[in-house]
């Protein structure tokens, strides 16, 4: 239907609407299946899950709250997103629950209305404290995005919180603020110490793609609370470099890439950024990794055209020694042969805690 209407531009609203009438479909085949009982909640997830693709491709390229809407109708699509997500989470064996964290370090712009964060823990030991991972989220990719890898932790005994990074969905922290994600994280940890249900000896984080500069920032200014950080396709310096940004535009990603992270670092134009983006926000320039850090794994393609292999090189340079796997010829964030190589360093770095 896109190429017959010739709708050509993703930030349209009829590029969006074009989506929305499969995904609803979807999500009624699922209301359906999942109203026959117990029994049909297989087919009924599996249903939930396919309309919640079809509503994150509708909300593509990108989507924030902060400091207002960016676009009224991608956002319609993210709440039917979440909606069918939410239904699917309680069909399963071990539950999706969503928490509003209250953000009690919250000051200067950062948003009222708490951290939106999804929450599972493994079945059947809900008064037990787990290992936990804080699986951070990158531009395009939110909360109901990540089964998979949320399944996966749960396979080895973890919980997991998922949540999204400034800038991006429903996080509330001030995206032009270059300290308020170190406000986020301090609100999040402090929230899990309190919950219970967390091991806090066992805390790891996972940055994905845009998260992955917040991995390696939580790496250094929370050391002491985590047992280890993954940041995969991380860009932390070079990334900002406007000469890269020039390139990266129209190379591995299918949407236009500045406008999308001008507005998610708080910038009234593409112009804007490229000018400032690397004084205020580069973890060089900030001396960030200057820092020790906790133990750091750093994970990318060699020819990532998103976020430049330099910036994962750059880190053995400064601060504690760093661990890394670079797949050579590999693109963004170093699929599909990286995740072999996260989890077994999760869990090696896991098991190496002592009570």
């Amino acid at each position: 239907k896109l190429t017959q209407k010739n709708i050509n531009d993703a930030c349209s609203p009829s590029y969006t609407k074009t989506f929305l009438p499969t995904a609803e479909h979807l999500t009624t085949l699922a209301d359906t299946a999942a109203a026959k009982g117990k029994a049909h909640h297989a087919e009924a997830s599996a249903l939930y899950l396919r309309a919640c693709a079809v509503y994150r491709i509708a909300r593509f390229p990108y989507i924030t709250a902060f400091p207002a809407v960016n676009d009224v109708t991608k956002w319609q699509a993210w709440e039917a997103q979440k909606e069918a997500y939410a239904k699917a989470g309680q069909l399963w064996e071990c539950p999706l629950q969503e928490v509003v964290v209250e953000h009690t370090h919250r000051k200067g712009g950062d948003r009222e209305g708490g951290i939106p964060v999804y929450v599972r823990v493994p079945k059947g030991e809900q008064e037990k404290s787990h290992p936990v991972v804080v699986l951070m989220t990158g531009l395009d990719g939110y909360r109901p995005d990540n089964t998979v890898r949320c399944e996966e932790f749960l396979g080895r005994g973890w919980a997991s919180v998922v949540v999204e990074i400034p800038g991006t969905a429903d996080c509330p922290a001030d995206s032009a603020d270059p300290s308020s994600p170190d406000r986020l994280w301090t609100s999040l940890l402090e929230w899990m110490g309190r919950d219970g249900r967390f091991d806090m000896k066992r805390v790891m984080v996972w940055g994905l793609s845009a998260g992955g500069y917040y991995a390696v920032r939580i790496a250094h200014t929370h050391r002491e609370q985590l047992v280890g950080c993954v940041a995969q396709g991380a860009g932390c310096h070079y990334f900002y470099d406007r000469e890269w940004m020039d390139k990266a535009d129209g190379h591995e990603y299918p949407f236009e890439l500045s406008p999308a992270f001008a507005m998610k670092h708080g910038f009234k134009s593409v112009e804007e950024y490229k000018a400032n983006v690397q004084k205020k926000f580069s973890l060089l320039e900030t001396g960030i990794i200057q820092k020790p850090s906790t133990r750091l794994l750093l994970v990318n393609g060699t020819l990532d055209g998103l976020m430049p292999i330099e910036d994962s090189m750059m880190l053995f340079e400064y601060g504690t020694p760093k661990e890394a796997r670079f797949f050579k010829g590999a693109l963004h964030m170093g699929y599909p042969l990286a995740n072999g190589s996260v989890y077994p360093w999760m869990e090696e770095v896991m098991a190496s805690v002592r009570d």
